[in-house]
């Protein structure tokens, strides 16, 4: 059944959406209201999707059985940057989803006026 999950599309895409969507939130409660601070916000959020993007992929190759050795074989740097490249291909799931998820906060605001 675990195997299932991780080989198949519609599991990871659900996953990484759900986190596009959940990660600007968590941050909307410790950033402060404003605009300048929303930029930050949805930066922040990217770059921590993309990070969640690279562990997302290297559990699922953990979880398909593929050793951490093999994984790293050709280099450390080359396999990193084969996660960061499934990363950022992934930000297709879960980048418009942020995008939507960051672009409605202000109707949360209570100090600030958009």
């Amino acid at each position: 059944m675990l195997d299932f999950f991780a080989s198949s599309l519609v599991f990871p895409a659900l996953v990484l959406t759900l986190m596009g969507w959940l990660v600007p939130k968590l941050y909307s409660l410790v950033f402060a209201e404003g605009v300048r601070p929303l930029m930050w916000l949805a930066f922040t959020s990217a770059v921590t999707m993309m990070g969640v993007g690279v562990l997302f992929f290297l559990s699922l190759y953990l979880l398909q059985g593929v050793p951490i050795g093999e994984v790293f074989e050709p280099g450390v740097m080359q396999g990193i940057v084969h996660f960061a490249r499934l990363s950022a291909i992934s930000a297709f799931f879960w980048g418009p989803i942020m995008i939507l998820s960051v672009a409605g906060l202000p109707k949360h605001w209570v100090k600030e006026v958009w």
